[in-house]
């Protein structure tokens, strides 16, 4: 098997220990380098350090080695080998260098898969963390990474979190009221990402139903028919965000239409609610947009998105 070897580096103008102080910060609350909410935020089981376990999305790594300050070691979990690194190389008294290295030696199944799929997606995503890296250390940034290609949107939808089934959530306190009788209840759920949009009303184009109401973190839709009425109920956590739909038929030709609906109706509940959360995480601004700088100044504030969120539009 061949290594296969992926090297990303950017010279950055600011002092070393400034930007490895922003290393130390990965996985934290505030970690300014992940670049989220696009892509799933780096996640460990315990603050950083060697021992650590977590990853990103489907990618599952350890820390392997850690020098505070200078560079992080990840290793990838077993059955798979390698590793991915950052380092943090002193240029002078206000310039270094960082240096993303990824070494592997993937089956010829797996080689396929990184050629084809999984490089252009690790490109991006690894342009983009240098991105917040240098914005974060010195307030801007001077050359953007490329454009999304169309492959890479295609590949990014691909790979997106899929809603899992869950119980009506207790909060869900509008849908749960919504009727006397409830013939038909669902609830889809997906995980919220740092930076996404916590506000209910910004997930109304889930479905294109008159809002019913909205209280507190609950935003509700619906509409009333004469064989029928429907609530569509969005509950928005700290972590994670529900649809619940809730359904209370009339007669006769409700129940025989529901009957049939209710068959379609999960695919296209999971299908809305995934389009919409991948929609307002891409609309978000990076990291780095969001956290304050090491001099303690503000990013610039862009409440619908950032230049990154513009990059990946394009």
């Amino acid at each position: 098997m061949r290594t296969v070897r992926n090297v990303h580096e950017r010279v950055i103008e600011a002092p070393a220990a400034t930007v490895g102080a922003l290393i130390d910060r990965i996985s934290a609350d505030d970690d300014p380098l992940s670049p989220g909410p696009a892509w799933p935020a780096i996640r460990f089981d315990r603050p950083l350090g060697v021992g650590a376990d977590g990853g990103h999305g489907f990618v599952r790594y350890a820390v392997g080695a850690y020098e505070p300050g200078r560079s992080v070691r990840f290793d990838f979990a077993p059955p798979e080998n390698g590793y991915h690194r950052i380092d943090i190389e002193p240029l002078g008294p206000g310039r270094c260098r960082a240096v993303h290295v990824l070494e592997q030696r993937p089956s010829l199944r797996e080689r396929i898969l990184w050629t084809l799929f999984i490089r252009p997606m690790h490109d991006v995503y690894v342009e983009e963390l240098l991105d917040n890296m240098e914005r974060a250390a010195t307030g801007r940034l001077r050359r953007p990474a490329a454009r999304w290609s169309r492959w890479v949107r295609l590949a990014h939808r691909l790979v997106w979190d899929r809603p899992e089934a869950v119980g009506v959530p207790e909060g869900a306190h509008l849908a749960r009221t919504a009727f006397d009788r409830t013939d038909f209840s669902d609830a889809w759920r997906l995980p919220l990402e740092p930076g996404m949009d916590r506000d209910p009303r910004a997930w109304r184009d889930v479905l294109p139903f008159p809002v019913r109401a909205v209280e507190g973190d609950e935003l509700l839709l619906g509409e009333d028919a004469s064989h029928l009425d429907f609530r569509a109920s969005l509950l928005v956590g700290e972590r994670d965000v529900t649809l619940t739909t809730v359904v209370r038929t009339h007669n006769r030709r409700g129940r025989l239409y529901f009957a049939l609906v209710r068959y379609v109706h999960p695919v296209m509940a999971r299908l809305m609610l995934r389009r919409t959360h991948r929609a307002l995480a891409l609309a978000a601004p990076s990291a780095a947009e969001r956290h304050e700088l090491p001099s303690g100044l503000s990013s610039p504030s862009v409440p619908s998105g950032g230049p990154s969120a513009e990059r990946r539009a394009q």
